[in-house]
C-alpha cells in the first residue's frame, strides 16, 4: 500500500490550480502535483542531472500553470 505525505501551497494557489486543471484529465489538485513531480523526477533520473536550460524550462511550466510567480 502506498504511503503519502501531505505539501502544503497557498490557498490562491490551489485556487488558481483548480482553475487551470477544469476540463483536463487531472481531478484534483494533487493529481497536477503528483505528475509534475513525477515527470521532474523522472527527466532528472534519465538525464542524471538537470542542465540550467532543463531547470529554466521547468521553471517557465509551472510558472505558466500557476505555481511560481
Amino acid at each position: 500500500m502506498t504511503e503519502y505525505t501531505t505539501v502544503s501551497i497557498p490557498k490562491d494557489l490551489a485556487e488558481r490550480v483548480e482553475e487551470t486543471i477544469e476540463g483536463t484529465s487531472f481531478s484534483s489538485t494533487s493529481d497536477l502535483v503528483r505528475f509534475l513531480l513525477r515527470s521532474i523526477v523522472i527527466q532528472h533520473q534519465r538525464s542524471g542531472e538537470l542542465t540550467e536550460a532543463e531547470f529554466e524550462e521547468i521553471t517557465e511550466q509551472l510558472k505558466g500553470l500557476g505555481y511560481l510567480e
